[in-house]
């Protein structure tokens, strides 16, 4: 038998979406590359893995006991990996986060020094919406979570890291009360301040979009107004192809924070993480935030805490 790690690796995504078209999505890899690796794993076996009915493919029982072997042999492979960076004297293994989408201009500078003092951890980031983020959390399948509201319903464990200021952005200086409100999708945590804002139910045209992004360029386009966060909108507001229009009650603030499942056992990566994260996250912020704390803003205070004490 011979089988290659990265065979594995393909074969794994196939069982776990059932569908050759969503593990090429996932490995980045096209359609006829992942067929052609399930092709020659297959010709290992005499027993069929997978088998199509109708348009659909299903992973046949025998499949699913290769699979479960197919898992072990891979942790066992990145076992390799980190135990032999770890007789260099490396701090080894692998970080998982995944941060809700505003968290991207957030998490970086929280990481680039920690990754550049230990070359031997590798890092998994996932930036994606607020409703996955939390999934991902529930299920025990990352060690940290980038949010700026807490998920209700997990009892957790927090870290605070920096403000999150949410304002109503225009085109324009002034507020059109004709013009149609932009939204993010349900879900998103920016979706679920502005509902609260304008009471969720509104007589007047909305928009729904799926990203900030997204929706800083429908408003830039003069397609509408939305409540975005400030810290993604630096240099929109520098050029003026953004403003900030003066209205009450604004900005909202919330606090972005790093939560992890309360009882959850942290590698030695994590909790190396979570040690910089506490003597060096005043120094980041000082030195890449400074104008985002300098923003003028009525004094709200900051969010209490409301997560486990840890």
């Amino acid at each position: 038998m011979n089988f290659t790690l990265r065979q594995l690796q393909v074969f794994l995504e196939i069982v776990k979406w059932e569908s050759v078209t969503k593990a090429a999505e996932e490995l980045n890899m096209t359609q006829p590359a992942v067929s052609i690796q399930l092709r020659n794993f297959q010709a290992q076996f005499d027993v069929p893995l997978t088998e199509i009915i109708g348009k659909k493919l299903y992973v046949t029982e025998f499949g699913i006991s290769v699979a479960a072997i197919a898992e072990n042999v891979l942790q066992d492979a990145e076992s390799l990996q980190y135990r032999t960076k770890a007789y260099s004297g490396l701090l080894t293994g692998r970080l998982k986060i995944s941060s809700a989408s505003t968290g991207k201009y957030v998490i970086p500078y929280f990481l680039s020094e920690f990754l550049q003092r230990h070359p031997g951890i590798d890092l998994v980031l996932d930036v994606t919406n607020k409703q996955k983020v939390v999934e991902s959390l529930r299920q025990n399948m990352i060690d940290f979570a980038l949010v700026s509201v807490l998920p209700e319903g997990i009892e957790i464990c927090e870290e605070l890291l920096l403000e999150n200021k949410l304002f109503l952005i225009g085109n324009k200086p002034e507020f059109d009360p004709e013009a149609p409100l932009i939204y993010r999708e349900s879900g998103s945590a920016t979706r679920r301040s502005m509902d609260r804002y304008f009471g969720g139910v509104l007589e007047r045209k909305s928009l729904e979009l799926t990203s900030n992004e997204a929706v800083k360029q429908a408003v830039i386009a003069g397609l509408g107004y939305s409540i975005l966060p400030l810290i993604g909108i630096k240099n929109e507001l520098a050029v003026r192809s953004l403003f900030i229009v003066p209205s009450p009650g604004l900005p909202i603030i919330t606090t972005w924070r790093l939560v992890w499942l309360k009882d959850k056992k942290l590698s030695p990566a994590a909790s190396a993480y979570l040690d910089f994260l506490r003597e060096e996250k005043e120094r980041i912020i000082g030195a890449n935030f400074q104008w985002y704390l300098d923003y003028p803003h009525p004094d709200q205070g900051r969010p209490e805490t409301t997560a486990a004490d840890c």
